[in-house]
């Protein structure tokens, strides 16, 4: 069975090390451990790794960074493509604001490296009935795969727990 190619914003990747919120930053780490067995081809973009070390706190960001040294991933830039889809993303009527760009553009990326899931935390923006159904059809009707968005919380299995 082919692994499940997964792309990884920096909400996601920020809760590996997020003690206020426990149970979250447990699932993270427990999709971490997959991640770092293998079970999971993992995709990053220029701009996670950039809001990644835009994050005031020098500590997490050292944190973080020692994370992503556990796995093996792949790092997918920006361009024409991805600057498209996200461009469709906000001609649809979805994070349309200036300031939901980065959002746009993960998405771009996600769908362009041909990913099976956006990880995602941020609930307001990305993990919305609303966002996922419209992501779909805008990377169906732009022939690509589809994309879902998931928490991390949703790659939980029985006995992880």
């Amino acid at each position: 069975m082919k692994k499940l190619k997964l792309y990884l914003d920096a909400s996601a990747i920020g809760y590996l090390d997020e003690k206020s919120s426990q149970n979250d930053m447990y699932d993270m780490l427990s999709l971490w451990e997959s991640i770092k067995n293998s079970k999971y081809e993992i995709v990053l973009s220029e701009i996670t790794l950039d809001e990644i070390n835009a994050n005031k706190n020098t500590e997490k960001v050292n944190a973080l960074i020692q994370y992503l040294a556990e796995i093996t991933y792949d790092i997918i830039q920006i361009d024409d493509e991805a600057n498209r889809i996200a461009g469709l993303v906000k001609s649809n009527g979805l994070l349309i604001s200036d300031k939901h760009q980065n959002d746009r553009l993960h998405i771009g990326c996600a769908i362009v490296a041909g990913c099976d899931v956006l990880v995602s935390y941020n609930f307001k923006h990305l993990v919305n009935v609303r966002t996922i159904k419209g992501v779909r059809g805008i990377a169906s009707l732009s022939g690509y795969n589809s994309l879902d968005i998931m928490t991390p919380a949703m790659f939980v299995e029985e006995g992880d727990s």
